[in-house]
């Protein structure tokens, strides 16, 4: 984060220091991160964090924190962003919604970093829409046999517990239910590994009706819906984040190109078209900060929804982030479509979250309603 940024009003003295420890730690701290093993990449970053306590940000779910943490983070790795942002989301419905069993049983693992997480809510057919999920949960006693299929799961194959979204009644929204899965259980596996152009552990799940005891559903049966729908409305706002610390890179790491870089016998900096260039990068930076922010602090402040201010914050940040680093790889001529170049790493890294947790579209049509019932 810039120090200016900090001075704004949404932020208060933990936040400051927050902010400047793990800058401060990240100069130093030398994980694994490495596109080509983004498996050990991912428990690399989970154990680091989790040994020197940023994980607990992911429980306790202050969410200009997780902001904060995430924007630093992806400044400095998209697998260390991603490694921390679902160690929060994998845990956020345990954090809101789990027995004290189960948050005695998971939570300081995830915050130590001993256990990986996974938020298991997508299927073929039901990504945004969320009420077409078809994987079922059937009672049998004090048991739930979980069939059905699950993909696009982040940290599949490398999670040692999944948050799973099932079916438990033919009534749309309100017939889901959310349960706590552990890897190695009976009749689930791993049936896919699905390569993407930032690469991060992600797949398919498949459940041949696995036994799971009824402890294992998190909160009451038919809350699954508002149980992802409030985990979402927390982390959301961080996808933004994120965003904004890829885009800022992508902007540091433009201006010391241009700064450099003669053409005609002058810095590329001195065209009047760069500087245009420059211009819309930093504006566009400083309104995400902005959006994301006003979102972060209007959630901790105990607005029960922030769903307007949320999609907002994730919808342009993200289309943001995507012409900044579209732009940094312009003004990079060749260099910037050029393997192992930084510029061209976060072209990759960006795109995605265009698409995940809410597309673009999905957004619009979110702020749209949220804007008519106001």
């Amino acid at each position: 984060m810039r120090k200016r940024d900090l001075a704004w009003p949404f932020f208060d003295e933990p936040h400051r220091r927050f902010a400047s420890d793990l800058e401060t730690w990240l100069r130093y701290a030398n994980p694994l991160d490495d596109d080509e093993r983004a498996d050990a990449s991912v428990e690399s970053w989970v154990r680091e964090l989790g040994a020197e306590g940023w994980l607990k940000a992911c429980t306790q779910l202050d969410v200009r924190t997780l902001c904060i943490a995430r924007e630093t983070l992806a400044y400095r790795s998209a697998l260390a962003d991603f490694a921390f942002a679902m160690q929060g989301l994998g845990s956020g419905a345990l954090t809101l919604f789990g027995s004290d069993a189960q948050r005695a049983g998971y939570l300081p693992r995830v915050e130590s970093g001993e256990l990986i997480a996974a938020f298991a809510l997508s299927e073929r057919e039901a990504g945004s829409d969320v009420a077409a999920i078809a994987t079922r949960a059937e009672r049998d006693g004090d048991d739930y046999l979980l069939h059905g299929e699950k993909t696009w799961i982040s940290n599949a194959g490398i999670a040692h517990a999944y948050v799973v979204f099932a079916r438990t009644a033919e009534t749309g929204n309100k017939g889901l239910s959310a349960f706590v899965v552990d890897a190695g259980t009976r009749g689930f596996d791993v049936t896919e590994r699905i390569e993407t152009i930032s690469p991060h552990p992600l797949g398919t799940l498949r459940f041949d009706y696995c036994r799971i005891p009824a402890s294992a559903r998190i909160g009451a049966e038919g809350d699954g819906f508002k149980i992802a729908m409030a985990t979402l409305d927390v982390f959301r706002s961080t996808v933004g984040a994120a965003a904004l610390g890829f885009a800022r890179r992508a902007f540091d790491e433009t201006r010391a190109h241009v700064s450099k870089r003669k053409l005609f016998g002058a810095p590329l900096a001195a065209l009047q078209l760069t500087q245009a260039a420059i211009a819309e990068m930093a504006l566009d930076i400083d309104a995400s900060a902005l959006l994301v922010y006003r979102a972060a602090w209007a959630k901790d402040r105990g607005a029960e929804r922030v769903t307007r201010e949320a999609a907002m914050a994730k919808l342009f940040a993200t289309e943001a982030a995507g012409r900044i680093c579209d732009r940094a790889v312009q003004l990079f001529g060749g260099r910037g479509v050029t393997r192992g170049e930084v510029v061209e790493r976060l072209y990759r890294d960006v795109r995605a979250l265009r698409i995940y947790e809410g597309a673009s579209e999905i957004q619009k049509v979110v702020i749209a309603r949220a804007s008519m019932e106001g």
